[in-house]
This record gives structure tokens, sequence and C-alpha cells, in this order.
């Protein structure tokens, strides 16, 4: 019987294309993937599976994904040494991974635990400088330059209106046979005053999944507000819209971190995996059919 492990790992997004295995591109799947098989010496690597796939050049400061081993090839890690395999899994990732790739803790998963469907909660970050001379240099990576002054305040009341349960098809890529009804837990602007921020405009976004495209979408929309080119009702009104609106721009991936994957209790998470792979819909609906959770769109 395999034994499944949760993986905790972050990603510098900026030289990959994404999450998810693609022929002939760089991916961090397929580059943890390769760590992992080489590390357990197995052939062929273990599939991995993760709490939700990153588009290009976004960022992870905790990304979880889940990998199912078997016993005797985890026990095989520490070699001669005492530590347990999971401590010695760790150290033996780093050395063979990139550097722009961490696996910072692996530990073995409680029954039912499920990196993707077993999920409550994925926290983003998307951090925005609106300063004449620029993004700082150290951050060029993460932080996205506005050339207009900002109006945090202005921003934050504009999104409230898209907390909760809506179709966000206006935000969204469509996809075949998927619904883009989602539940927005969380959306905030402020400007940073203090720390490693200071200065910078910080959106947190919350859902309990993303479809493609969404985040950046949402963020792109409130920029318009913030900078004066659109009044704070129209986010409300572009989401009523249920189309997608030329007008909201999808700012680029770089500003883009996730920051969070808050799973249930133990004894919880048999019955999340059954809630998330139900049918999203909006009551009095009927819709079929829904994408798997995605990160970063």
């Amino acid at each position: 019987m395999p034994t499944r492990l949760r993986l905790d790992l972050a990603y510098d997004g900026t030289a990959f294309a994404g999450w998810a295995l693609q022929p002939g591109l760089r991916t961090v799947e397929g580059v943890l993937t390769e760590a992992v098989g080489r590390v357990l010496r197995t052939d062929p690597a273990p599939r991995l599976v993760v709490a939700g796939r990153t588009d290009a050049g976004v960022h992870a400061r905790a990304q979880v994904a889940h990998v199912d081993v078997e016993e005797d090839a985890l026990a095989r890690v520490p070699g001669r040494s005492s530590r347990a395999p999971e401590e010695a899994l760790v150290t033996r990732l780093a050395g063979v991974l990139p550097p722009d790739v961490r696996v910072h803790g692996v530990r073995r998963a409680p029954e039912g635990f499920d990196a993707r469907f077993a999920a409550t909660r994925r926290r983003y970050a998307y951090r925005v400088s609106d300063a004449p001379g620029g993004v700082p240099p150290l951050r060029r990576f993460d932080v996205l330059h506005h050339r207009r002054p900002l109006d945090a305040a202005a921003m934050d009341e504009a999104v409230q209106a898209l907390v909760g349960l809506h179709e966000f098809a206006a935000f969204c890529k469509p996809r075949e046979g998927a619904t883009t009804v989602r539940t927005l837990l969380r959306y905030s602007w402020r400007r940073v005053e203090e720390g490693a921020d200071a200065g910078l405009l910080v959106a947190d976004v919350r859902a309990d999944a993303f479809c493609h495209s969404m985040v950046r979408a949402l963020v792109g929309c409130a920029l318009a507000v913030g900078d004066g080119r659109r009044d704070r009702g129209w986010p409300a009104r572009v989401l009523a819209a249920a189309v997608r609106d030329p007008a909201v721009a999808v700012v680029p991936a770089h500003g883009l971190t996730l920051e969070e994957v808050a799973y249930p209790a133990d004894h919880l998470l048999a019955a999340r995996v059954l809630q998330a792979r139900a049918v999203r819909e909006l009551p009095g609906c009927d819709q079929t059919g829904d994408a798997p959770p995605r990160l970063g769109g």
C-alpha cells in the first residue's frame, strides 16, 4: 500500500511556464517530478497532485502537493543516517532541485488528504507599485509597476461588491463544460505602511478555488478604479453583466503570489473532498460540469 506524502513548497515562477507539465517547456511540475523520482530512485517517477495549477510567471510562497510513494522507496532515502525519511527527503531534494524551487516540508498525509480537493481556501497577494521612480530593483520580479497614482481606499471600496458566491464569467476565460461560479471569500486592497512591502499596494484575494485568469482580471478591474479611469460602481456592473469585458485588463502574472492553501481538520478531510468534487452552481440555476481547482489565473 503506497504512503501518501504532503509536500509544502515554494517557487519563483519567473522562469517557469506554469505548474503543469508541457512538452518542451520548463514547468514546476516537470522539475519537481524529476527530482522526486531521482531521490526515490523510482522509474517512472511518482505522479504529483497539486493544490492548484499556477500559470506562467506566477509565484508561490506556500504551494501544496501530494505524492504516493512505496514504503520501501521512502525507507531508502535516509541511507545510513538516523533521520526520519521525511526529513531526509527535504534535504535530498534541496540537493537536486534548482534554486527557484524549494520543498520546505514533507510529512505523511492524514487519511483522506488530497492536496487539490481537500483544500478549503486559496489565498493570493498581488503587489503593485505606483512610485514615480518605478519598482525597487530587488522587487522587479514580484511587483507590478503602475504608471498612474492609485487610490487604495477607492479600490478597496469598489471590489467589496465582488465578494461572495457569484457567476464570475466576466473575470474568467471560459472553458468548455466548466462552470465559472466561485465563492470569493475576501478581496481587499491596502497600501502597506511598513515592512518589506512598505509603500506597495497589496491585494488580499481569497476563494474556495479560482478559474482561469480570474485573479489577474479582478486586479485589473480594481486598478482602473484606483487610477480614476472608472467609477467605484464599475466592478459590480462588470460582474452583473456576466460576460468578458474587454475594458477589464488581465494584469501581468509576475505580481501574483500564492500565499496560503488552507485545509480542514483531519477528521473533516474526506467530507471536504466530496464537497469540492460537487458541481458549483448558483441558487436557482442548473449548471453542469466543473473546472479543476486552479491557482494563479
